[in-house]
């Protein structure tokens, strides 16, 4: 195993080092441009979701809020509180800085790559909708691009149902054991039956779940980045400075400058909001919306959520902290918050961390089911598939969770997320005039005094889209 962990190592580290992060920013700022700066003209319609209600009646539908809450809670997962903290090691505090910047370019995509997913969302039968990337190649790009959704929903698979939540189950039960002394065979259990429960309840539970758990998440991470925050009031200016001065390269805390900062600001902030991959969409497409640009609008918010804030309060809890030493080799990233953590509010606080991690990683492999039997049923429409991908999924929670070395898997998750990658962005540079188009009748309404802008179905009649998901008048 210890060969093939080095070939694939190889592999991701050529594709995610070399070739997808510049293409994935040069995109998202080309995005950026041709939209008129969508991500901020439309920044504070983006929060109305957080109070509005659904846009269907339907009950088999979740609302543009849900969506929103399950898609954070795949974004929001380990990487935010390990991630950061090695970017911030390894590339100093200018890290963060980037992954700033990258945020602000890959809300842009998100919006691009949701809005496509609304757009060429299917009806399943139960009245509910499904969509995504690989629906959105069929059915924009047409029959003989059928292989390349192939391509993409079987690395959706490998990647998120089965690699990273072998990832998040070691991660949870790594958590208990070191922090609460619980065996990880306890937590494998317990965290596979729950996945169970949730997961057999399909994207209905699982967004009545996340709508629950990911708001005290979130707040409660924030409540506590705050306290430290306040307490070390008159250091603020200071980290920010030093987050900005080695970012532009000002100021050198690392080998390797400003070199150094860009590389892992970008890597970890990709790695983290996920714009780009082609992940989220599966989520965004099934929302209940009028429009298609209102839920990319509604998914930028997402990106922005998971790193501007949430890794944003990774990053406050260590540059605060007398623990954080700029370079360190062989770091671990939760060591290291919950030392940072610990040294500004008490030991106790390592305890208040567990659970967090706990509450992450529990929403990612929701999120992480769901894209993978998303995937599957673009393959096959056979129930008996999904049946047998939720045991696995189980399966391999728990096997994450009581064999360490079984996150081996994780190795072969990191080329397939390039191939998502760079699969979604051919996918995206064919059909963004597309989003264009739609783009424009979603601002043309707006100047007309329409406050929630409806897509009528007549005035895309060349497209393949779906007319049970976008009845006329809506």
């Amino acid at each position: 195993m210890g060969f093939l962990e080095m070939i694939f190592g190889v592999i991701g580290d050529l594709t995610w080092g070399w070739a997808l992060i510049p293409f994935l920013v040069v995109f998202g700022v080309f995005m950026t441009i041709m939209t008129g700066f969508v991500q901020f003209t439309y920044f504070k319609r983006m929060f109305r979701v957080l109070t509005a209600g659904s846009e269907s009646d339907d009950p088999n539908q979740i609302s543009s809020r849900e969506a929103l809450l399950v898609s954070v809670g795949g974004r929001v997962g380990g990487g935010n509180i390990a991630g950061v903290a090695v970017a911030i090691t390894l590339g100093g505090p200018g890290a963060v800085f980037w992954m700033w910047i990258i945020a602000l370019v890959g809300m842009c995509t998100s919006l691009v790559e949701c809005s496509l997913a609304q757009l060429y969302k299917r009806t399943d039968p139960d009245g509910g909708y499904r969509g995504g990337p690989a629906r959105s190649i069929i059915h924009g790009l047409g029959e003989n691009f059928r292989w390349l959704a192939v391509l993409y929903a079987i690395s959706l698979i490998a990647s998120f149902a089965i690699g990273f939540n072998a990832f998040q189950g070691n991660t949870v039960a790594g958590a208990a054991q070191d922090s609460l002394g619980i065996d990880r065979i306890w937590t494998g259990l317990v965290l596979a039956g729950v996945t169970g429960v949730i997961v057999y309840g399909g994207i209905h539970r699982i967004a009545k779940v996340a709508d629950v758990i990911i708001p005290v998440m979130a707040i409660g991470y924030i409540l506590m980045a705050l306290l430290v925050i306040v307490l070390n009031l008159f250091s603020v200016p200071a980290v920010l400075w030093s987050i900005v001065s080695n970012g532009l390269g000002w100021e050198q805390a690392v080998s390797g400058g400003v070199g150094a900062a860009i590389a892992q600001g970008l890597r970890r902030g990709l790695f983290s909001n996920e714009a780009g991959l082609g992940s989220a969409p599966n989520v965004a497409a099934t929302a209940g919306v009028k429009h298609p640009i209102s839920q990319g609008i509604t998914q930028s918010l997402s990106v922005f959520i998971d790193t501007m804030v949430i890794c944003s309060c990774t990053a406050f809890l260590i540059l605060l902290s007398d623990v954080y030493v700029p370079g360190a080799e062989g770091i671990d990233g939760i060591a290291l918050t919950q030392q940072s953590l610990a040294s500004e509010v008490g030991e106790w606080s390592k305890y208040y961390l567990t659970t967090a991690i706990l509450l992450f990683s529990f929403s990612s492999i929701m999120y992480n089911y769901y894209l993978g039997e998303n995937a599957l049923t673009v393959m096959t429409s056979n129930p008996v598939t999904v049946h047998v991908l939720r045991v696995v999924v189980m399966g391999v929670v728990l096997l994450g969770a009581i064999a360490p070395g079984a996150t081996s898997v994780f190795f072969f998750s990191d080329p397939m997320m390039g191939v998502l990658a760079l699969v979604n962005l051919l996918a995206l540079i064919m059909l963004f005039p597309i989003v264009l188009r739609l783009l424009s009748d979603f601002r043309a309404q707006i100047a007309a005094g329409i406050e929630t802008p409806v897509l009528d179905p007549d005035n895309y009649a060349d497209l393949d889209i779906d007319t049970k998901s976008w009845p006329k008048n809506g």
